[in-house]
């Protein structure tokens, strides 16, 4: 039986207009009505997150920050997984010796250095969500995108994190690809403490090695009492693959990068076909299948 369904946003949840389809808005109101809770897994923060569920009169919980902070349905704070300061200046040291351009993330926005990269990074992720923009288009999308969210520009990072103020998760990115991050990344991986994923093909995502959706799902699931054996969990990249692994009936979209493929149990469509949907679909006929006696037709 499953009783609880996690998604992913960005390639999983979202279509290529970066918005929650009526479709998939509609089969997460049919699992909650067949008795199912829904949550969304992301890499954004909750206000990057949650104004595309309320589009739709959606109030799920939400895994947010790959697991650094996670809050219910009526907006409780459940878990807290902030980097600690002595590692985050580590792993500061760590990119600048590598060259690249990185961001903090915080509880209600992005701490950037430099706005003409923000601009630069934003305009690849629009190109990539929708690759028949053109440059210009890209970037006057990014533009715009860019007024809607919270962003702290500060002059050095070292001087800002003197305040001590709460970082949840650092990106970075470079142009060249996973193939340029992997020397960083091993790096990183090397200091210990560390989660250190992926929720594109130019970014690295650093959280406290408790941050990680998997552990941030199993936690909330255990509140509710739901054992991971009961979980849906939904993904398309390396970001999800911890909760791939632990939820019993892991899914993977049909754009889903390789590695998560290969760990899922079963695929369904793209994101820009409502996969989402017809993995909540086959959630609902699982159920009523096992309520029936006869689940073995579902699963093989």
């Amino acid at each position: 039986m499953i009783k609880l369904i996690a998604s992913d946003l960005d390639g999983t949840l979202l279509n290529a207009d970066s918005e929650v389809s009526a479709g998939n808005a509609q089969a997460i109101r049919d699992a909650q009505q067949a008795g199912i809770e829904f949550i969304v897994a992301t890499g954004r923060n909750l206000p990057q997150a949650k104004p595309r569920l309320d589009r739709h009169g959606l109030k799920p919980a939400y895994i947010t920050i790959n697991g650094g902070l996670v809050y219910n349905e009526t907006g409780q704070i459940k878990v807290h997984v902030p980097l600690a300061k002595e590692r985050l200046l580590r792993v500061l040291d760590a990119i600048d010796a590598a060259g690249f351009y990185c961001e903090l993330v915080i509880a209600d926005g992005v701490v950037s250095n430099s706005y003409t990269h923000r601009l630069n990074d934003m305009t690849r992720a629009m190109k990539h969500m929708q690759p028949g923009l053109t440059a210009a288009e890209a970037k006057a999308k990014a533009e715009e995108h860019i007024k809607y969210l919270f962003t702290k520009y500060v002059t050095d990072y070292r001087t800002f994190l003197a305040a001590d103020p709460e970082i949840l998760k650092v990106v970075v990115f470079a142009d060249g690809g996973q193939a340029a991050l992997a020397p960083l990344k091993q790096r990183l991986l090397a200091l210990g403490g560390l989660a250190v994923t992926s929720s594109g093909e130019n970014n690295l995502e650093i959280n406290a090695e408790d941050a990680q959706k998997g552990p941030a799902l199993a936690a909330y699931a255990a509140l509710k009492q739901i054992p991971m054996t009961e979980v849906m969990a939904i993904g398309d990249n390396l970001n999800d693959e911890s909760m791939i692994r632990m939820a019993k009936y892991s899914v993977a979209m049909a754009n889903a990068v390789p590695q998560i493929k290969a760990l899922a149990w079963r695929t369904t469509g793209k994101n820009t076909d409502d996969g989402v949907a017809q993995a909540i679909h086959q959630a609902i006929l699982l159920n009523q299948q096992e309520e029936g006696g006869e689940r073995d037709a579902v699963l093989h």
